[in-house]
């Protein structure tokens, strides 16, 4: 299913990794990697072209995934969606916030279950394209750069070893986003004190 849906896209070229690119931050199950990877091992001169086309389709349909989740609610992640991607993501969600969706970037969890899970949760539809931004460009990125600079050799690593190397750069990002948190709680604390103090 996943090679005859890439090889449909990998067909019609720039158009076809555009269009996958967007209907992937909406709903359609299947990621547009595949359809990258295919591509660029096609023509790898042409992979950091292929990434950046994908990326901005990914943007442009960022918001949109987000107006489903907010028109429609949590039911369409489960009527499209396998139950444990939409129970990881909501609870990544529910206990990092904002940080969900910068990480969930990063991760094998498709990228569509956080656009609309931000659309349940009414959270800011500019932090989400914001973060989207981030998270996205790294991800199409490493895919373009790798293929650019070595060719079908980097078959092996896109395919095999891309999972845990996001899943390393997912961990550095927790970590800092919960430094970050505990620093904000100090800074509260500090006036708190002062008053007392004072008072």
């Amino acid at each position: 299913m996943v090679q005859q849906v890439s090889e449909f896209f990998e067909d019609f070229g720039y158009i076809g990794i555009f269009i996958h690119s967007f209907i992937d931050a909406i709903i359609f199950p299947i990621p547009a990697f595949f359809t990258q990877v295919s591509l660029s091992m096609l023509d790898p001169h042409s992979a950091i072209w292929l990434a950046t086309v994908g990326y901005i389709a990914c943007l442009l349909g960022t918001p949109v995934g987000y107006l489903i989740g907010k028109k429609l609610g949590e039911p369409v992640l489960h009527k499209f969606l396998k139950p444990k991607w939409v129970e990881k993501a909501t609870e990544s969600f529910t206990r990092n916030g904002e940080a969900a969706i910068l990480i969930g970037a990063f991760t094998p969890i498709p990228f569509k279950v956080f656009t609309i899970l931000s659309g349940c949760f009414h959270y800011s539809v500019w932090k989400l394209i914001g973060y989207a931004a981030i998270g996205r460009a790294v991800k199409f990125y490493v895919v373009g750069i790798a293929f650019y600079l070595f060719g079908q050799a980097s078959e092996e690593f896109v395919t095999q070893y891309l999972t845990y190397f996001m899943a390393g750069i997912a961990v550095i990002l927790l970590a800092l986003f919960y430094f970050k948190k505990k620093l904000v709680k100090k800074k509260k604390q500090r006036p708190e004190r002062q008053e007392n103090v004072v008072g």
